[in-house]
């Protein structure tokens, strides 16, 4: 069972992040505190749905590091950066590396929760496609080389008598190749194929 989208708050000010649980939750939503990012990294949350909100000022990991450690694990969590005014130039540069927003202190509560909501959004979305995508690719693994070949063709767009004649097959082998294709796929058509490919 898929556990709820929780945001996950990382700021070494007590304060701050107790401030941030409180307005978090009157919205219904989970959320998970943490005082450094080491902690973060050490809950292992990484494959969990929902976002981060993250103090980009902090010791010995700062928000920017862990946003960096964050995509070289492959995490698809968003990124909601709060920063002090002297930090927006560094936020600016998290945006250009993939975070999701910034927030500059004192930032408009009602407008930070919209965003964290959009940023859960999202996650939901990426994890559908994800999710897809290895679906996709265990049905791939499922073929024989021969029908992969016919699958590249058939989503390039070409005809049997073009496989056939690049195969050197039979229009008929094509056919039954073709046809067990469909069936690993689970696709009702080459449209269906196409799009199944499109997400990979």
């Amino acid at each position: 069972m898929q556990s709820n989208p929780t945001v996950f708050v990382i700021d070494d000010d007590c304060a701050i992040r107790d401030f941030l649980s409180w307005l978090i939750s009157q919205e219904n939503l989970d959320v998970k505190t943490f005082s450094s990012a080491h902690d973060f990294i050490e809950a292992n949350h990484l494959s969990d749905p929902g976002c981060l909100l993250l103090d980009i000022r902090m010791p010995k990991m700062n928000g920017s590091e862990l946003q960096k450690w964050l995509k070289a694990n492959d995490s698809i969590l968003p990124v909601i950066m709060i920063t002090g005014h002297g930090d927006v130039p560094l936020a600016v540069e998290s945006m250009k590396t993939g975070a999701f927003d910034f927030f500059e202190k004192p930032f408009d509560t009602r407008r930070l929760l919209d965003c964290i909501k959009a940023a859960i959004s999202l996650n939901a979305e990426q994890r559908n496609v994800r999710k897809n995508n290895v679906e996709v690719t265990k049905r791939l693994e499922l073929m024989t080389p021969r029908e992969r070949q016919v699958y590249d063709m058939l989503v390039l767009g070409k005809t049997n008598k073009t496989i056939a004649a690049r195969l050197n097959i039979s229009d008929r082998t094509v056919e039954i190749h073709r046809s067990r294709v469909l069936r690993k796929m689970s696709a009702r058509s080459i449209a269906d194929l196409i799009q199944y490919d499109r997400t990979l």
